[in-house]
C-alpha cells in the first residue's frame, strides 16, 4: 500500500503544473467562443426571420394579380357603399328668392323641414313688409344650419366637491359691457384657481356714475343655477374672513390659464382671500382649453341675464320698432363724448367742442395717452363714424329711407346732433324717444339699466350695425353669432373714409362712391369665419366678439 501511494505522489509530482494565467485565459477564450457562436446563432435566426417577413409581405410575388384583384374589390365596395350612405342621409335644398340661390346641405329630413318653415315664415313677413323695403339684400334672413351651439361640458368637468382653495372677490370696471365681459372671464379664474366667487361688485366710479349693484341689473338667481355645476358662488365671504387682511391685486392682462391655475392658486391658498380691483381683458383670447373657452359662452351669454324689470322695457321697445310688421336696424352710433374724447376724435365738431373734448382727455386721470392725433385717427379707422358718415353710408347702400332704425347709444356729442341722418332716415327711435309710450321712471339716472335695454333691442334686431368696435359692439356681435349668425353688418370705416374724402373733394362721382362702397362690404355681413390670431393679444380678434371656435360647432363638413 505504502509502495502504491509513493508511486501515485511521484506521478503527480512529475506532471506539469499549470499557472494562474493559464487558467484564466484558457476561461477567456472559451467564453469567447461561446460568444462568437451565440451571435453567429442570432445572425441565422435573424436573416430567416426577415426573409419569412419580406416573402410573406412582398405583393410582388407570385400571387401579384390576385392581390391587386383584392385591393379594387374593397375600394369598390367602400365606394358604392359610401354614395349610398349620402344618398340616404343628405338632401339638397334650393331656396330661390328672384335670381338668386341659396344652395343647402341639411343632414335630415328634420332639419329640412326646419329650413322650409323658416323661409315660408320670411316669405310670409315679406309681404307685410313696405314695397320698397322688401326687395332689399340687408332683409334677407341668414342661414347657417350647419352650425349650431356646443357650450355644454362634459361630464368629467361638472364639480363635485365642495371645497375650495379660498375666496376672490372682485370689481368689475368700465361701462356695463366691459363689466359683462369682465365677469365672464372672472367665472373662468375661480374654475382655474378652484375659488369661490363672491358676488361680484359693479363699477361706481366710470364716466357713467352709475350706483346700481349686481342684483339690479343681472338675476341673481339665474346666475347661481346656470354655473353651479363650475363653480361655486356665495353673496359674501363668511364672517370669518372678513377680520383677515386679504391680497388686492390686479392680474397680468392677456393671461393663459396656468397662470392663475399655479401661480394665482398658491397665492390664493396663502391668503384665503383675493380681491381683483380690475377684470377686464383678464384672460386670453386663444390658447385655452375646449372647457374653459365654453364656460366663458355660458358665463357671457346665459348666466348674465338681465332683470325682468329690464327685460319688460326692452321687449315692450322691440314690440314698438316692429309696428306693422317691419324690421328694423339697431344702429350702434357711438359718437358720445367720452369716446370721442378718448380717442381725439374731433372731425366735424367745432372748435368749443373740440377743445372741451381735449380738456377732458388731460383731467380724466386714468386714461394714459394725452396727446393724439385725431386725424390720424380717423384715417386708422380708430374713430366713430358721424352721424353724417352713418347717412352717407346707408344711402350708398340704398337703404330705404322709411326704414326702422333704433340708435343703441347714449347722446350723440355734436352741435347737429344726428339730424344729418335724421334728415335721410325720419324713422329714428332711441330709449328717449319711446319712453314717451312706456314708463320707465326707475330708470332715470341708471345708464347701465339703460344700456341693458339697449343691449336687448339690439340682439333681437333684424340687422345690428356698429360705427366703433367698442365693448358693446363686441358683446352684441358675438351674441348675435352664438345666437345663430344673426346678421350683423362691419363697417370698414378705414376705407369707407378714404372714399368719403375722395366724394367730398369731387375725385369721386356718386356711382362711382356706391358702387365702391357696396364692392368693398360684400361678405361683412356674419358669415362664419374663425376668430382671427394676430401677432399679440390687442391685435387678435376678441373671443366674445367672435366665439367660433369655442363655443359654436359645425354638425358636418
Amino acid at each position: 500500500m505504502k509502495m502504491y501511494m509513493k508511486k501515485v505522489y511521484l506521478e503527480a509530482r512529475s506532471r506539469p503544473r499549470g499557472t494562474t494565467e493559464n487558467c484564466n485565459e484558457v476561461k477567456r477564450n472559451n467564453q469567447a467562443n461561446s460568444s462568437n457562436e451565440n451571435a453567429r446563432r442570432n445572425e441565422v435566426i435573424t436573416k430567416k426571420e426577415i426573409q419569412s417577413f419580406l416573402c410573406n409581405c412582398n405583393p410582388y410575388r407570385k400571387n401579384l394579380g390576385s392581390w391587386l384583384f383584392k385591393v379594387l374589390v374593397i375600394l369598390f365596395i367602400i365606394t358604392m357603399a359610401s354614395k349610398i350612405y349620402l344618398l340616404n342621409s343628405f338632401h339638397e335644398l334650393y331656396i330661390r328668392e328672384k335670381e338668386f340661390i341659396f344652395p343647402l346641405m341639411v343632414i335630415n329630413e328634420t332639419r329640412r323641414t326646419s329650413l322650409e318653415e323658416r323661409h315660408q315664415n320670411f316669405t310670409s313677413t315679406k309681404k307685410l313688409m313696405p314695397q320698397n323695403i322688401q326687395a332689399h339684400e340687408i332683409w334677407r334672413p341668414s342661414i347657417h344650419g350647419q352650425y349650431y351651439k356646443c357650450n355644454q361640458n362634459a361630464k368629467k368637468e361638472i364639480r363635485t366637491k365642495n371645497a375650495t382653495n379660498g375666496y376672490i372677490i372682485i370689481t368689475a370696471n368700465g361701462g356695463l359691457n366691459q363689466m359683462r365681459v369682465g365677469i365672464s372671464d372672472m367665472v373662468a379664474v375661480a374654475y382655474l384657481m378652484n375659488a369661490t366667487l363672491v358676488r361680484p361688485k359693479l363699477d361706481h366710479n366710470s364716466y357713467w356714475k352709475d350706483k346700481s349693484e349686481f342684483a339690479d341689473i343681472f338675476s341673481w338667481e339665474r346666475f347661481i343655477e346656470v354655473l353651479k355645476h363650475d363653480i361655486k358662488i356665495v353673496e359674501e365671504i363668511p364672517p370669518e374672513f372678513q377680520r383677515r387682511k386679504y391680497l388686492v391685486k390686479a392680474p397680468i392682462s392677456w393671461s393663459k390659464a396656468n397662470y392663475y391655475k399655479w401661480e394665482m392658486s398658491r397665492l390664493l391658498k396663502k391668503y384665503k382671500v383675493i380681491h381683483f380691483s380690475q377684470t377686464n381683458s383678464r384672460l386670453a383670447n386663444n390658447g385655452l382649453s375646449g372647457s374653459i373657452q365654453r364656460l366663458r359662452c355660458r358665463a357671457m351669454f346665459e348666466a348674465l341675464e338681465y332683470t325682468n324689470e329690464i327685460k319688460l322695457l326692452a321687449n315692450n321697445f322691440i314690440r314698438s320698432l316692429r309696428r306693422n310688421d317691419n324690421p328694423y336696424i339697431a344702429l350702434h352710433l357711438r359718437y358720445e363724448k367720452d369716446i370721442l374724447a378718448f380717442t381725439a376724435c374731433t372731425h366735424n365738431l367745432t372748435f368749443n367742442e373740440a377743445k372741451d373734448l381735449t380738456s377732458m382727455r388731460r383731467h380724466t386721470t386714468h386714461w394714459k395717452e394725452k396727446r393724439i392725433n385725431g386725424k390720424q385717427m380717423r384715417l386708422e379707422g380708430a374713430c366713430p363714424m358721424t352721424p353724417r358718415e352713418v347717412s352717407i353710408f346707408f344711402e350708398a347702400l340704398e337703404i330705404p329711407n322709411d326704414t326702422v332704425i333704433y340708435i343703441v347709444a347714449g347722446e350723440i356729442y355734436s352741435h347737429s346732433g344726428v339730424e344729418p341722418l335724421r334728415s335721410k332716415y325720419p324713422n329714428l327711435f332711441d330709449h328717449t324717444s319711446l319712453s314717451i309710450e312706456h314708463k320707465w321712471t326707475s330708470f332715470q339716472g341708471h345708464s347701465n339699466k339703460l344700456a341693458a335695454v339697449d343691449y336687448m333691442v339690439a340682439v333681437e334686431s333684424d340687422v345690428f350695425i356698429y360705427t366703433y368696435d367698442g365693448h358693446m359692439a363686441k358683446a352684441v356681435k358675438g351674441n348675435r353669432l352664438y345666437e345663430g349668425f344673426r346678421k350683423t353688418l362691419t363697417p370698414d370705416i378705414k376705407n369707407f373714409v378714404k372714399l368719403i374724402d375722395l366724394l367730398d373733394s369731387k375725385h369721386l362721382s356718386w356711382e362711382e362712391f356706391s358702387s365702391k362702397v357696396k364692392q368693398l362690404h360684400k361678405g361683412r355681413i356674419s358669415d362664419p369665419t374663425f376668430r382671427q390670431v394676430g401677432p399679440t393679444p390687442r391685435a387678435e380678434e376678441n373671443f366674445y366678439a367672435n366665439p367660433y371656435p369655442g363655443c359654436i360647432c359645425e354638425k358636418f363638413k
